[in-house]
């Protein structure tokens, strides 16, 4: 199986956060489907040319947050469930901002209405 990951030294990002963000991104986008297998970690470091010890934390972390199971003889798999898990970790992560704003524009005295027509502004931004 082929999974496409592209990796850059030129990042302050380290190798397994990229593996990690490609693949969540691939779940979401619906690239990978739940049930569908993953390389082995030995695989996809080869192919990588990196550490199986770089992809062991990669996997670890995807495991971890919900978006692949790991069967001991059967190998790596899209977790059932991983993509609706990753949408309410960020819709929560959204949440926290959206309460940090409406602080803000309650202490400065900014309408609801402004706050309204701002978060319409960005959100319809490059959409």
């Amino acid at each position: 199986m082929q999974l496409e990951i592209i990796i850059s030294t030129n990042t302050n990002q380290p190798l397994y956060e990229q593996i990690v963000s490609q693949i969540k991104a691939k779940v979401m986008s619906g690239q990978l489907q739940q049930g569908e297998p993953i390389p082995s970690m030995r695989a996809l470091a080869k192919s990588l040319h990196i550490s199986v010890i770089t992809v062991q934390k990669a996997y670890e972390t995807l495991q971890r947050d919900g978006f692949i199971e790991t069967t001991v003889g059967r190998g790596s798999f899209v977790a059932v469930g991983g993509r609706e898990f990753y949408q309410e970790e960020q819709q929560r992560q959204a949440e926290e901002h959206l309460a940090q704003a409406a602080e803000i524009g309650r202490s400065c005295g900014i309408s609801l209405e402004k706050m309204q027509e701002l978060l319409k502004l960005f959100y319809e931004e490059d959409a």
